[in-house]
């Protein structure tokens, strides 16, 4: 089949590494393959675009590409794919260019937006849709085994919601026999969740897990930026941003232009679910903020929001740049280096992964986690030679 060539052209590197893409709306049909952003490549080397079966580099396509792959690919790094899209001749013209290598859509603003849904939506499987069997792994190989395992029976792990800055003296009792309970249900239940079940940190940094291939290792500031980043993403689209009023508010000392934004921009600050407004003609009190920051931070936070209010617009604020600000946003209130975690608080960011769109990429487009399997670690201490 179509996904089986393309691995052999290209690799089977490619193919452990790449998602299916298609959708079909009208006479409009996209297919193909496109690599994870873990696939990146420092060159356009494996970029192919076949409109109606012809090769063409078009701008309107690659712009389409790149904002399929805008928040999950790191700096100056090139997304590698084959894609197909067939359409009506009549809406496509191939005579633009002597070697039929460029193309003009008739429609083409309709056919970026096409293009874009089509790839973002492949790009944002979630690993808990990956486990359906769907994903391209399980059409082009079956060595990637973490994206397509399936259960048999539902896992007692239940959703502990993440609550790190939280005491956690007072969960010590609770802490110890839940650890004794997830030891006792690991074995049987360890295909239940791709990531496994937490067995600790290593260095305040990295989150150690085990799952049925071997040891996971996550980045977990990098991995819970990306959480709260889609959260916020999410409820700022459906303009449900929960909101947190203060118990008490908080103050800080302001220029004059952060005060007059502050004033000026109360509607967009209200959309981005702060409440921020001058108590002096020197000082601005933040009395409300988004619930899924941290108050310890509400300060770092509503400065950042006013600097960008104020250095943009509000219009381009929350649309152009809305993705630079929600992630700057979710990197302030992300659980930090040396943050010392539970074991149902490493767990609640696991599970929270495996529900969460483009998991795999913190915000800056590095990867959140890695697979070392049993039969790699057995390799490095020589086992069965």
């Amino acid at each position: 089949d179509l996904p089986q060539r393309i691995t052999a052209i290209l690799g089977s590197e490619f193919g452990q590494h790449a998602v299916i893409a298609e959708r079909q709306i009208g006479a409009l049909h996209l297919y193909g393959i496109a690599a994870l952003p873990a696939y990146s490549r420092s060159t356009r080397d494996e970029q192919y675009f076949f409109v109606n079966g012809r090769f063409v580099r078009d701008k309107v396509l690659m712009h389409a590409v790149r904002q399929a792959y805008q928040d999950i690919l790191h700096h100056q790094r090139h997304p590698a794919f084959v894609l197909f899209l067939d359409m009506p001749p009549e809406q496509v013209d191939v005579n633009v260019h002597p070697a039929k290598s460029e193309v003009r859509f008739r429609e083409s603003q309709g056919i970026h937006q096409f293009v874009f849904h089509a790839l973002q939506d492949a790009l944002s499987t979630t690993m808990a849709e990956a486990q359906s069997g769907t994903t391209p792994e399980a059409a082009v190989t079956a060595a990637n085994g973490i994206r397509q395992q399936t259960s048999s029976y539902t896992s007692t792990q239940q959703n502990i919601p993440f609550t790190a800055a939280q005491p956690q003296a007072a969960y010590k009792l609770w802490e110890e026999s839940a650890v004794v309970r997830e030891q006792e249900a690991a074995a049987p239940q360890q295909d239940a969740h791709p990531l496994g079940f937490a067995l600790g940190q290593l260095s305040g940094i990295y989150i150690l897990a085990q799952n049925q291939q071997g040891l996971i290792v996550v980045d977990m500031h990098a991995a819970h930026e990306r959480i709260v980043y889609e959260r916020l993403k999410n409820a700022f689209d459906a303009q449900q941003m929960p909101t947190q009023p203060l118990l008490i508010p908080v103050t800080f000392a302001a220029e004059a232009l952060d005060i007059a934004t502050a004033e000026e921009e109360q509607e967009a600050l209200k959309q981005l679910g702060f409440d921020i407004a001058p108590i002096s003609t020197n000082t601005l009190a933040v009395r409300a903020m988004p619930a899924m920051l941290k108050q310890s931070h509400a300060e770092t936070a509503a400065r950042e929001v006013l600097h960008e209010l104020r250095d943009f617009g509000a219009s381009r604020a929350l649309t152009e740049r809305r993705n630079e600000l929600l992630a700057t946003l979710a990197c302030h209130s992300a659980v930090r280096a040396n943050q010392q975690l539970s074991i149902p608080e490493m767990n609640a960011i696991l599970r929270e992964m495996e529900q969460t769109e483009r998991a795999d990429q913190c915000n800056h487009g590095r990867p959140t986690w890695f697979q070392v399997t049993l039969a790699e670690l057995d390799a490095m201490f020589m086992r069965g030679k």
